[in-house]
């Protein structure tokens, strides 16, 4: 009995015991875990920053060539079956998870240090600054990101939905293991996602977490000692554990819905109260730009000016999505049973991407008007401390209490959605794919969320956030390219006219 018991609960004891010994690591030695992950992190940028851009432009052009293809008409369940949830509910969940935190975090501060730190062969500050500043948010947080969550949601869904399998990335490598996928391979595969899934999603709740302390620091004067962080953080946690419990019916549909809402009314009042056709030029010059160069900036390393800077930014967003896709192409696949591949890649390509590129324009674009136009200042203010840019440049504008305020509950209801998607996801990866989740699995994952988030806080504040992230990164992109391999020969086995 004890041996089957091992056997069904292999991935869940061996990937909690491996983030039960890192949480303890980071506490008793967090200096040592520090000089680990920052060599790990080193090496992997020396020899494999190439690696990162070639790999997700491969992703981008695989998930287009399948939806164009003639197997973009097969159904992601059976012929006859309807989607589950209606076309609002679905975007409103898969952008909720997602990107939302993140477009809080960086919407006004990416562009504002892109413009103030730009590589070394464009001058800072100046107009081509900002040019490049804007083109460059729109690359990070563009089609690619998403690009990269498709690969793994359409490999889930079309695995588990079409041919009956459980919903784990292991039994998308069935075509090349099969059985073997039920054996210690496949549990390889599913342990390197929950790695992934875990530190991805602790490094945004580390960004969630710093941001909502530096608002009510800024608007209430709050000690900004990390102990303060902490508190929040294990504030959230026992509400999204409490949502997660709820499940995504009760949960995470009705707090995404609220969140989009709310997001959309804060971007058409920053819009609104700013400069309406400065922004909406800003917008129109990035698109062109960045829809003329999206293969030069999809392969731009500059190697032999700016490297550094490519593999601050690019490489590190790279990975950073990466290591959310588990997490987020399982949810998006349960999400999504009873669409067509072609309606499922073509949406996730292009209707969050859209929006992204809205908010980055009214936020990113608004803030660089304040600057050039104003001297606002709020660019130093983003390079020396980018969790408090949102707030300084909110500041500039009227009803700056309430549009602050207004800021921090959305930045609050991500983190629950982020949050809680993944403590679902992280209790199903780790039950054999099911969709009924042991509470206590939840309670397990949702503590290890918050654990890590808080030992690599400690151990190195925004600059261990981001090494994690990349580090954790790596082995799943090689699986990633596996994926695609496997959901070829699936679909070549189709019938399809």
């Amino acid at each position: 009995m004890l041996r089957e018991y091992l056997r069904r609960e292999a991935v869940f004891l061996l990937s909690a015991g491996v983030i039960l010994f890192f949480i303890g690591f980071g506490i008793a030695r967090p200096d040592l875990l520090d000089s680990v992950s920052s060599a790990v992190h080193a090496a992997i940028l020396d020899n494999f920053s190439w690696l990162y851009l070639i790999s997700v432009f491969f992703f981008l052009a695989f998930a287009l060539t399948v939806a164009l293809s003639r197997y973009g008409t097969i159904k992601l369940g059976y012929d006859a079956e309807r989607p589950q949830y209606s076309f609002f509910g679905w975007i409103a969940m898969l952008f909720a998870a997602g990107m939302g935190i993140g477009l809080l975090f960086w919407g006004v501060s990416e562009p504002l240090v892109h413009f103030l730190q730009p590589p070394p062969f464009i001058d800072a500050a100046s107009p081509d600054a900002a040019s490049f500043a804007m083109r460059y948010a729109f690359f990070h947080w563009g089609i690619h990101p998403w690009a990269i969550y498709t690969i793994v949601s359409l490999s889930i869904a079309y695995f588990s939905f079409r041919r009956g399998m459980p919903a784990l990335i292991s039994s998308c490598f069935y075509p090349v293991l099969g059985e073997r996928i039920y054996g210690a391979a496949g549990k390889t595969v599913d342990v390197l996602a929950v790695f992934a899934t875990v530190f991805g999603t602790a490094t945004s709740l580390g960004f969630g977490a710093l941001q909502i302390h530096s608002g009510l620091t800024h608007l209430y004067g709050l000690s900004s000692a990390i102990s303060v962080t902490i508190g929040i953080i294990l504030i959230a946690t026992a509400l999204f554990m409490a949502s997660a419990i709820l499940g995504v019916e009760k949960g995470v549909q009705v707090l995404s819905k609220f969140n989009i809402v709310l997001a959309t009314v804060l971007l058409f009042a920053v819009l609104a109260l700013g400069s309406p056709p400065y922004v909406l030029n800003v917008f129109a010059s990035t698109l062109g730009g960045y829809i003329n160069n999206i293969i030069d900036l999809s392969l731009q390393s500059y190697p032999f000016a700016g490297f550094e800077w490519s593999r601050d930014w690019t490489v590190f967003y790279w990975a950073w999505w990466i290591s959310w896709s588990p997490f987020v192409g399982l949810f998006i696949a349960r999400i999504s049973r009873g669409r067509t591949i072609r309606e499922f890649v073509l949406t996730v390509l292009t209707v969050p991407t859209l929006f992204t590129f809205v908010w980055f324009t009214i936020f990113g674009g608004s803030a660089l008007h304040l600057e050039l136009e104003e001297g606002a200042g709020i660019a130093a203010v983003a390079g020396e401390d980018v969790s408090l840019a949102l707030f300084a440049f909110l500041e500039h504008y009227p009803f700056a209490g309430i549009l602050s305020l207004a800021a921090i509950l959305l930045l609050i209801v991500f983190f629950i959605t982020s949050a809680d998607s993944a403590t679902v996801v992280l209790g199903s990866l780790t039950s054999g794919g099911g969709l009924v989740v042991p509470n206590y699995k939840k309670v397990v994952w949702g503590l290890s969320l918050s654990a890590v988030a808080i030992v690599l806080l400690l151990t190195g504040g925004l600059d261990a956030l981001q090494v994690m992230a990349i580090t954790a990164a790596f082995p799943f992109m090689l699986v990633m390219i596996g994926l695609c391999y496997t959901l070829a020969i699936g679909l070549s086995q189709e019938k399809v006219q």
